[in-house]
């Protein structure tokens, strides 16, 4: 059944088919990445992406197609994270721009929608890559301008979604390391699942399904939980796991069937919170967990199938609004002049200069802390905090002047949303790693401006060099280098430099690579799975390459890089 005209209702409809064949494939597009590193996410990033959009839209219910579109685009704005889900963020906020006062729509405004969208997305990226989603998208929007106006909205998005597929198979072509590694690009890819689940909704095909059903108990035992915890005489300082983290996982057969054992696993959680529930099923597991570093649960989650529904709250914050609600209600009659006097106090112990880092790891928060990072948000490799999670640290820093640092290349964009929304006190440091965040701390300097310092912490970021050590979750060949899945590799920068099963040996090339004549200090900051031995080779191998050269070692306990490499 096709439609001539689109309507509010059928629109909230075509965006949760979206998300839906989205989140079906999230997996398949997390194993596009080119990079065979366990932080390939852009199927994950788009998911929780558009998941943020159809809970907006389902919370605004509304038959005027324009009013969807607008709380669709806002819900993507917020919960956008990664590159991926910025730039489907911006696609969507373009397209809902052009049909804000459209009741419904035909196919002529949604042509001009797709247009918009696409115009928007390019111009919030600063340096367009071609080869990407936003080829596709733009592609498709070329096309679909050629057919008829009084085509039927159906008919019409079919043709969208078929050239959409073509522009996607041509990606390879445009990106010479996609055809190296033989993949098209993972953006695009996620994108036609979105286009593809809009037009199941237009031909009355129904691909959503309510998959949280499938489990119903948990939330059950949740609801217990929290009624028991609700009534426990806490105070925020009190809680020790802070962060109250819900998710499902959506099991990757080929991988999962033979590995997950949900009593081994939830043993293996249960170091790392309490109030901890799981259960499972032949395709889902269901995870609540109170958590002080969720990023960590997250990451362990993730070994069995692609994470779905992730829900992370904070508890001492939660509790902090709770009593401030009963001092509230005690006190309901405070004079207005009291309240002013709280404001015009606060206002002035503000400081001038206040800092938002993202960083995974507990060491690591805590050697940002002692550079003076007021906010550490808990995030990075796999788990990109959304444009939402980076506002809220923001606004809780009582600062002037507020920089954010990023320290990976994936949530760059994401911060810059978040600063556009936040003000113009806020300013973006773009830091593409932990070692360039670090780097550009120390270059601070209290006495200058926001501008200058803006300016000299830019400059110190470019001043240190990056290594990382990791593992391959598959086969695959780059830049002349044969991977196997389970080898360490070493990244120089951006570039994969080593591999192989042998750590150490790994770990000599990459030094090898990264150190030169120039180099005065190198710092190791060794992560969950890294170990001593390995610690102390490569201590011994930068003093054998130069003994002039300071090395320091810090704890870091970031997951999935046994080691980060900063070299100055």
């Amino acid at each position: 059944m096709t439609e001539e005209k689109v309507n509010g209702k059928q629109l909230s409809h075509m965006f949760t088919e979206g998300a839906a064949l989205l989140d079906k494939h999230a997996k398949k597009v997390d194993a596009l990445n080119v990079f065979p590193v366990p932080d390939g996410d852009t199927g994950t990033n788009m998911n929780l992406t558009i998941s943020s959009g159809v809970k907006e839209v389902q919370a605004h219910l509304s038959d005027h197609a324009g009013e969807v579109a607008k709380h669709f685009s806002k819900g993507l704005l917020m919960g956008a994270r990664g590159n991926s889900g910025v730039i489907l963020s911006q696609l969507f906020r373009g397209f809902a721009k052009a049909v804000e006062k459209e009741k419904e729509l035909n196919t002529k405004v949604l042509k001009k929608a797709l247009e918009e969208g696409v115009n928007t997305a390019y111009k919030a990226v600063m340096k367009p890559v071609e080869g990407t989603i936003l080829t596709v998208a733009k592609d498709a929007s070329q096309w679909s301008k050629k057919i008829p106006d009084d085509t039927s909205p159906a008919d019409w998005l079919s043709k969208v979604v078929s050239n959409a597929k073509v522009s996607l198979e041509k990606t390879p072509q445009l990106l010479p390391v996609l055809k190296e590694v033989g993949v098209v690009d993972s953006g695009g890819q996620g994108l036609v699942y979105i286009y593809e689940g809009m037009l199941h909704a237009l031909e009355g095909r129904n691909t959503h399904q309510n998959e949280e059903s499938a489990l119903p108990d948990l939330e059950d035992l949740v609801k217990v939980e929290h009624h028991q915890i609700s009534h426990a005489p806490l105070a925020p300082e009190d809680i020790t796991f802070g962060y109250c983290t819900e998710v499902m996982v959506k099991f990757d057969h080929e991988k999962a069937n033979h590995l997950f054992d949900e009593n081994v696993f939830r043993e293996e959680l249960s170091e790392h919170g309490d109030s901890l529930l799981v259960v499972s099923d032949d395709d889902l597991i269901k995870i609540h967990i109170h958590a002080e570093y969720p990023g960590n649960v997250l990451s362990k989650a993730q070994k069995y199938g692609s994470l779905i529904h992730v829900k992370v709250d904070n508890m001492r914050e939660q509790h902090e609004a709770l009593h401030r609600e009963q001092n509230e209600a005690e006190v309901s009659t405070t004079p207005l002049q009291e309240e002013t006097d709280r404001n015009s106090e606060r206002e002035e112990v503000r400081a001038d200069f206040g800092f938002v880092t993202v960083s995974m790891g507990k060491g690591i928060e805590e050697l940002f802390k002692s550079l003076g990072a007021s906010e550490v948000i808990e995030g990075g490799q796999t788990m990109n905090p959304s444009t939402e999670d980076i506002i809220h640290s923001i606004e809780k820093v009582n600062a002037r002047h507020i920089f954010v640092l990023p320290n990976n290349g994936n949530i760059i964009m994401a911060a810059e949303q978040a600063a556009e929304v936040s003000g113009s006190h806020v300013y973006i440091v773009p830091t593409s790693s932990v070692p360039q965040g670090i780097s550009a701390l120390f270059a601070f300097d209290e006495t200058g401006s926001a501008e200058d310092n803006l300016q000299a912490m830019k400059e110190a970021k470019e001043q240190v060099k990056t290594g990382q050590l990791t593992y391959a979750v598959r086969d695959t060949s780059i830049d002349g280098i044969e991977i196997k899945e389970g080898d360490y590799m070493g990244i120089a920068e951006k570039e994969i430099v080593a591999s192989g099963q042998d750590i150490t040996d790994v770990a000599k090339t990459l030094l090898q690579k990264l150190i030169d004549e120039e180099t005065e200090i190198v710092t190791l900051i060794r992560g969950e799975e890294g170990n001593e031995e390995t610690e102390q080779f490569m201590v011994t191998f930068i003093e054998s390459i130069d003994d002039e050269v300071e090395v320091e070692v810090h704890q870091g306990g970031q997951p999935l890089y046994p080691f980060i490499i900063s070299v100055e």
